[in-house]
């Protein structure tokens, strides 16, 4: 898979907004990883070339942090928190309910359609809305199973985007990603989602 020539150029774009070349290194895989799903080593290299740096840093950022897959994930990924405060209010059932409801039994599955895959995250910073979780870039709480459900049917039926001038005539945007948080009505930038972390492993 290679990167779409519009998103080349919005990355090469990217260096001129901030004060080193380097610092343009994550928001630029994350327009990587929100086109292709995930990164590969040839899309890692694309990036770095249209920046200038060498692929061996931009790998090393990649691998780096969590928030970057180098494997297929699905579509759309639940972040479930089963830290301290989550835990106690039912994240395991959560958890258990999300991998009955997509099919899969383990964080490095994806769902037959292509479209789910999960993962237990450390702190997401929202711990009066236990249980929580985040989901297409967007925080979810007080989950239960009936909350899972209405998601999970959202993304398997879509509603169709409106057109360019339909709605309250804005126009087709880009979706928000962990490093382009959306905007309010009126302009003002929402809260960020914490990235999540992965849970450490026992040993």
């Amino acid at each position: 898979m290679k990167l779409s020539t519009h998103v080349l150029e919005e990355i090469k774009e990217l260096p001129a907004k901030y004060p080193q070349p380097r610092s343009a290194v994550m928001p630029a895989l994350d327009l990587a990883q929100e086109e292709l799903g995930y990164l590969t080593p040839e899309t890692m290299t694309e990036v770095a070339e249209a920046l200038h740096l060498d692929p061996g840093y931009v790998e090393g950022v990649a691998t780096f942090y969590t928030l970057f897959h180098l494997e297929p994930i699905g579509k759309h990924r639940f972040y479930v928190c089963t830290n301290l405060s989550c835990m106690i209010r039912g994240a395991y059932e959560i958890v258990d309910h999300v991998k009955r409801q997509i099919g899969v039994e383990r964080s490095d599955q994806v769902s037959a359609d292509g479209l789910f895959s999960f993962e237990e995250v450390e702190c997401l910073g929202a711990c009066e809305y236990a249980p929580m979780m985040r989901l297409d870039h967007r925080y979810h709480y007080d989950l239960t199973a009936e909350k899972i459900d209405q998601l999970i049917a959202e993304r398997r039926a879509p509603v169709p985007s409106p057109r360019r001038g339909e709605g309250q005539g804005e126009g087709l945007k880009r979706s928000p990603t962990p490093l382009t948080p959306t905007l309010s009505p009126k302009g003002e930038r929402e809260k960020k989602p914490r990235a999540p972390r992965k849970k450490k492993s026992d040993g």
